[in-house]
């Protein structure tokens, strides 16, 4: 097919329903059963004999790896094509569960866990910039809302459903159901048009940019899950403090010499918008580890079982579906910063809510349940305008990358908020469980308050409303 048919071809195309389902399919295998095992921490360790700070780290590889290469994967989907990008994504999902069901060590475990972020650093850039290429006026918002419902929603709903599916069939057939998600979706999109973009770089790319993150993240990573609890002064700690120092220098000082093809293109932090919903984003996501925290508390602080603590997360999975459409409307009517910021107030209430573990186990029950639904309703209110802000502010020929840097945001924030929020329960746990989450979910609420300080002062007051795009 030549260059003007295939041309011609995309003009013709328009998103529809059945590829949107499909790409929020793509964005369940991460936030829906990725975070799944969130709820089935005891279940894990027991079954692999790993203790805490191990199972730490592995958990949280994941979003560290989707968040390292999720730059490069959008970089790739805009020469390469945003669908081939969305195929691979849905293929290294199936792989990783694959590796994940029939792991039998923390190593393993850590090898299908790395694989799922890579899986998601293919999915998430991709599908966010075929949105933008095959959806256009309210068609876009309402896939963007969609999108938001995979994402926040997923990840809602993953408490239950892990907690569920652990009951019912084993914490292991979490992975087989992921496994035919990915081939539904895979289908879903089928004949979809290819879609690239007509400026692309030729240039070496930076892979010193690349390298300098992942080796500096994951010592960061190593130096919160293992080296706090061995001490400030052993020498694991000392030598992970001094790689994540040394790799910092050396990324910073790469990116700032980089005129082209830089792994992280600050060109695109010029908009105000722009780098306010991907710090925003980032904070509001670090909250990510209260769901980890809770779920690890309800049930090794108060005896639920993994179902038993599912359920308590149910309201945050009504307000989120509920909100993420409201903030549709909200978005429609007053532009971007209302309703982000009423998203990180609500949402750093809920965590506060959920931080009252001092009261009896009788309130508490019930505090759960309203506090989760304060929790999602805040989420559901930030997540579509969120989206919107960042995407509708970056040029058509840079969506790839720029998506890629905006869910990079969401998956280092969440692997942050997991390694720090995990790390202070355990620690903290043997003396007092319920003095141990109390420190763990407030230092959740610092992040919240930090991503509204940032809406706040950084997104523009006057938001370009979706109408004047």
């Amino acid at each position: 097919m030549g260059i003007s048919s295939q041309t011609q071809e995309l003009k013709q195309f328009h998103g529809n329903d059945k590829l949107l389902i499909g790409m929020v399919l793509g964005v369940l295998t991460f936030w829906l059963f990725y975070q799944s095992i969130f709820n089935v921490v005891p279940s894990i360790q027991q079954d692999l004999n790993m203790n805490d700070s191990s199972l730490n780290a592995v958990i949280s590889l994941g979003s560290l790896f989707s968040g390292c290469f999720i730059i490069l994967m959008g970089g790739l989907a805009d020469r390469f094509g945003r669908v081939r990008l969305t195929y691979i994504g849905f293929a290294l999902n199936i792989l990783a569960c694959l590796v994940l069901y029939f792991s039998n060590s923390a190593f393993t475990f850590g090898i299908g866990r790395i694989l799922q972020g890579l899986s998601s650093a293919c999915i998430m850039p991709a599908t966010l910039s075929i949105i933008k290429n095959y959806y256009h006026g309210a068609a876009r918002q309402r896939a963007f809302s969609f999108w938001s419902i995979g994402s926040f929603g997923g990840s809602g709903l993953s408490s239950f459903v892990g907690g569920a599916i652990a009951t019912l069939m084993g914490w292991k057939s979490i992975f087989l159901l992921s496994i035919a998600i990915s081939i539904i979706g895979a289908l879903l999109i089928k004949d979809t048009p290819e879609s690239k973009s007509n400026k692309i770089s030729v240039g070496r790319y930076d892979y010193i940019g690349l390298f300098s993150c992942i080796l500096g993240l994951l010592s960061l990573n190593l130096l919160i899950t293992k080296g706090f609890r061995l001490g400030l002064t052993h020498q694991f700690t000392l030598i992970m403090l001094t790689g994540a120092v040394m790799m910092s220098i050396v990324f910073f000082r790469t990116e700032i010499r980089q005129q082209s093809n830089a792994f992280l293109d600050f060109s695109l932090f010029r908009s105000r918008g722009y780098s306010g919903a991907c710090l925003s984003n980032f904070l509001l996501n670090c909250m990510a580890g209260t769901i980890i925290i809770i779920n690890t508390y309800l049930q090794q602080g108060h005896g639920l079982t993994a179902f038993e603590a599912g359920v308590k997360s149910l309201g945050y999975v009504a307000m989120v579906m509920i909100m993420i459409r409201v903030s549709e409307k909200l978005l429609h009517k007053f532009g971007y910063k209302i309703p982000m910021w009423l998203g990180t107030v609500i949402t750093t209430i809920g965590t506060l809510g959920l931080s009252m573990t001092f009261v009896s186990h009788e309130i508490y029950m019930w505090w759960v349940i309203i506090s989760f639904a304060i929790f999602g309703l805040g989420l559901g209110c930030y997540s579509t305008p969120a989206a919107d802000c960042a995407m509708v502010n970056v040029p058509m020929d840079k969506a790839g990358v720029a998506a890629g840097v905006f869910k990079m945001a969401s998956a280092l924030g969440a692997s942050f908020g997991i390694a720090t929020g995990a790390t202070i329960f355990s620690v903290f746990k043997n003396g007092n469980i319920h003095v141990a989450a109390q420190y763990a979910l407030l230092t959740m609420v610092f992040f919240g308050i930090l991503a509204t300080l940032v809406v706040t002062v950084i997104i523009p007051k006057a938001s370009i409303k979706p109408e004047q795009t």
